[in-house]
């Protein structure tokens, strides 16, 4: 069965936003997007919230940018092509390989997991997670701890009062001092 995993760069104290719904400070050095080049690799599909789609559509023209570096445009290269699936209520249309999700997170995940391959599906985005994570539906979590405490936010994890038992199945700590989390979730 297809594992879907939750992955995004996080506060040390937990948010993914800061409370002006900045992310600058998660810029990654060239060592952390390294990280990020190699991620998409083994998805076959990515699960996508509307806020983090429009922030991921300058990706959709990217390599046209002439001020791109290599390591730029090979994401690109991996992004562009990947599908994506784009939650959202507002949206009418998006771009790129995409569609728009024709039913909730848990519907979309079941039609997924029924398809042929081993291929992972990614999620994106917290709001997102959330409700893929309230279903018990995430195999397993990947954050990217960021040196900075943004003091409130949209929160990495969900805010249920449930408890989720995780195994840590590899760890990294970056020059920049990111530190790379990835967690399997205990099925007890």
């Amino acid at each position: 069965m297809r594992s879907v995993t939750y992955s995004m760069s996080v506060s040390l104290d937990g948010y993914i936003v800061g409370p002006d719904g900045g992310f600058d400070w998660t810029v990654p050095d060239e060592e952390v997007f390294r990280l990020a080049i190699d991620e998409p690799r083994g998805v076959g599909v990515h699960l996508l919230g509307r806020r983090l789609y429009e922030t991921m559509l300058y990706w959709e023209t990217a390599d046209q940018d002439p001020s791109l570096d290599d390591a730029e445009r090979e994401w690109a290269a991996l992004w562009n092509p990947l599908p994506k699936v784009v939650f959202s209520t507002t949206l009418s249309e998006v771009q790129g390989n995409a569609r728009l999700a024709s039913g909730d997170v848990a519907h979309e995940i079941a039609r997924l997991r029924a398809e042929p391959g081993e291929s992972e599906i990614a999620i994106g985005g917290a709001t997102l997670a959330a409700a893929a994570a309230e279903s018990d539906l995430i195999d397993e979590y990947r954050a990217r701890v960021y040196p900075v405490l943004v003091g409130g936010g949209i929160p990495f994890f969900p805010q249920h009062e449930r408890r989720v038992d995780l195994e840590l199945i590899e760890n990294r700590t970056f020059g920049s001092g990111v530190v790379f989390l990835r967690h399997r979730v205990v099925h007890r």
